[in-house]
């Protein structure tokens, strides 16, 4: 589809300010709302407003926000405008050397990114309600996980430093907020899992996904979240780069900057939780033990060999999904 009208919006907790880009006039209007539903139909109204506006030819351009972009969206995806989510970290690498920011300038600078990559636009689409849902019940359980690490390591880690009197004190202290945590995280996880299983579709992704050593529930759960049920992500090399373990050379002609290695621009939740079953993995008898062992033998990196056994148990997932069959250690693809 042609557009004629690239509008950038930045977004805050309370506002919203709107620029509207054309090739022929360059910037044509930029103005600010209230980050509310009144807010934004008043924008719309102002932007229907210009001279030769159509809604089909305008593209709605913004950064991802989080929760504070759930009003916008709503509207938008309601009026069935198009919608571009970029991510903030390659918008502002594409502006270059940059001087000076406010909401407006940032707005202008979102609209002239949209203009600017247009051959390069991916529009969004929203995900089902129940992956919403699936997403605010990971990111509550991941909470509760860190508040509980935050009282309950300290006391232990400090258990040979003190003496035993002020050591039971203490425990004491914080025992009934780490038994209700306990119990917090029991009944999300409880709501996780009848939330998935209720659906046949997330069952059938995540009946998949865990029959893969070292992919467990909470694994699954945060890769239906992080690809859109495996419908944004769906290929291994994509979504290895996504959970930031594919590893990227750094060379200039002849000259090595430095070693090969992963790069930090990634989902880091994700990452994190992929390490930790890919340690699972290679800790208990089966192939990716073996192969980690047979590495250590011939000298390789630790790191590296951890690496590698990420990007295996991502891409296992991802050969799971596209079969529609169960993980086999003996599977053999056939020979064309």
């Amino acid at each position: 589809m042609d557009f004629c009208y690239f509008i950038g919006i930045d977004i805050s907790k309370d506002t919203l300010d709107w620029a509207v880009y054309t090739q022929q006039q360059g910037i044509q209007l930029s103005i600010q709302t209230d980050n509310t539903l009144k807010g934004i139909r008043s924008a719309l109204a102002q932007l229907k407003a210009l001279p030769d506006w159509k809604s089909a030819q305008a593209v709605y351009s913004m950064e991802h926000t989080g929760i504070y972009n759930a009003h916008l969206l709503e509207v938008l995806h309601e009026s069935k405008c198009s919608i571009w989510l970029e991510s903030s970290l390659q918008i502002k690498q594409a502006g270059g050397m940059q001087r000076g920011k406010t909401d407006k300038v940032d707005a202008q600078r979102i609209a002239q990114y949209a203009y600017r990559f247009r051959d390069q636009m991916r529009l969004w689409t929203p995900p089902r309600e129940v992956i919403q849902k699936l997403a605010f019940l990971s990111a509550t359980r991941q909470r509760l996980n860190q508040a509980y690490n935050l009282l309950a390591i300290p006391v232990a880690e400090q258990e040979t430093f003190i003496s035993k009197s002020l050591q039971k004190t203490l425990k004491g202290n914080v025992k009934k907020s780490l038994t209700a945590l306990k119990e917090e995280q029991k009944a999300v996880e409880q709501q996780i899992h009848e939330l998935i299983q209720a659906d046949a579709r997330l069952k059938e992704l995540f009946d998949l996904m865990i029959s893969v050593p070292g992919v467990g529930p909470v694994i699954a759960a945060e890769l239906l979240v992080a690809t859109n049920e495996m419908q944004a992500i769906n290929d291994p090399k994509k979504l290895a780069c996504h959970a930031g373990v594919a590893p990227f050379e750094y060379r200039s002609g002849s000259s090595i900057r430095g070693k090969t290695k992963v790069s930090h621009q990634a989902r880091k939740r994700l990452k994190a939780l992929i390490h930790l079953g890919t340690m699972s993995a290679i800790q208990v008898k089966g192939d990716l033990q073996d192969y980690y062992v047979r590495k250590l033998k011939e000298g390789k990196p630790k790191m590296l060999i951890i690496n590698a056994a990420r990007n295996k148990l991502i891409h296992r997932v991802c050969a799971v999904v596209r079969r529609g069959q169960k993980y086999d250690k003996n599977y053999a693809p056939a020979l064309a």
